[in-house]
């Protein structure tokens, strides 16, 4: 019997898999956009941690590199939002996504130039006020997830988002996921698709160095890799190491220090001045219940993770992870990974089928 995992998700990106990339910061490089699209999926280019004179260049070697549609995630309160704008327009990206909305006049733009926007969200309310400001698709990150993330488990929140927003847009599910069977469990649940993060760092085509790699490989446990607030006041799924402990202990006058230090980094490293990093800060704060500390913290969180996702010192880093990694123990290739997603999805799907009748 034929299958199909053809979805709204697959006409909206051009892709041939419901399979995402999602854009890691330090992760989601030329190689591994690259990497997903030639097998299939569709990758999104992290633009956060990219000095603004670098942006272009990876978009034209991600081009160079494949063929295949692709997308770019921003940051809506990086300094150079505005020109990823311009370029992602200029250039004929497919897709965008962020986590917090880069404002009505963004969004025109993009939609009006034909570009996907697809924000990540946590709540099905929020997906609702996404639709209300152009959203196309949604990412529905649960509490498995890396990074920011929320309490509700994908279980929970990916069937209560698709009931939120009743067919309008396509949704996606992240947070958890790995494999073929997760993929049509995400299909059962009403999803049109799976985004993944830390399935795709732990690949041969991603450019984090080998003994980060294995640092997330060792875990073994999905319990070793905890919620923390310690690095900018709001929840963070991270892999518990050495630098998040010292984050967990250090008091405010501490934290300030190591904030300014890694804002002064940060500065250096995309060109913003100090006025802009205080500025991102500030309308950071105003997001939520967070010190000065914790929001110069968010605006230059990249540099704390550079030292394990770049410089290849795990111990020295943040390590950004979703559960899942607790549960890989191996480093395919982009190519080998969707095939065998897809084949175990197609597979499952048979079988059950086989029951329904």
């Amino acid at each position: 019997m034929a299958v199909s995992l053809n979805t709204r998700i697959t006409e909206l990106l051009g892709c041939k898999y419901p399979i995402i990339q999602t854009a890691m910061g330090w992760v989601a490089d030329p190689q591994l956009v690259a990497g997903t699209c030639n097998a299939g999926g569709f990758g999104f280019l992290a633009g956060a941690t990219i000095p603004p004179e670098e942006m272009e260049r990876d978009i034209l070697r991600v081009k160079a590199l494949t063929d295949q549609p692709f997308g770019v995630n921003f940051h809506m309160y990086q300094p150079n939002a505005a020109h990823i704008v311009e370029l992602v327009v200029e250039h004929g990206i497919r897709a965008v996504s962020y986590s917090r909305s880069p404002g009505p006049e963004f969004v025109k733009k993009l939609k009006d130039a034909g570009v996907v926007c697809m924000p990540t969200i946590g709540l099905p309310k929020h997906a609702v006020k996404a639709i209300a400001m152009g959203a196309d698709a949604v990412t529905v990150q649960g509490g498995e997830g890396g990074g920011h993330t929320g309490a509700i488990p994908t279980s929970l929140l990916l069937p209560g988002v698709v009931d939120a927003v009743k067919g309008e847009i396509p949704v996606l599910g992240a947070g958890g996921f790995k494999d073929g069977r997760g993929l049509v469990a995400a299909l059962a649940y009403g999803a049109e698709g799976i985004a993944m993060g830390t399935r795709f760092l732990l690949t041969t085509d991603s450019p984090v160095p080998l003994e980060t790699k294995q640092r997330y490989l060792d875990c073994g446990n999905p319990a070793e890799i905890v919620v923390s607030k310690a690095m900018d006041g709001l929840p963070q799924r991270m892999i518990l190491n050495k630098m998040l402990l010292e984050l967990e202990k250090a008091g405010p006058m501490k934290q300030l220090v190591i904030a300014v230090k890694n804002g002064l980094a940060f500065r250096k490293f995309t060109g913003a001045s100090i006025f802009g990093l205080l500025k991102s800060a500030i309308a950071m704060q105003k997001e939520g219940d967070v010190t000065p500390a914790q929001s110069i913290m968010a605006a230059n969180a990249p540099m704390i993770i550079q030292k394990a996702m770049v410089d290849g010192h795990p111990d020295e880093g943040v390590l950004p992870s979703g559960q899942v990694a607790g549960v890989i123990d191996r480093l395919p290739s982009c190519a080998e990974l969707i095939e065998e997603i897809v084949a175990e999805a197609e597979e499952r799907l048979r079988v059950l089928a086989t029951r329904v009748n």
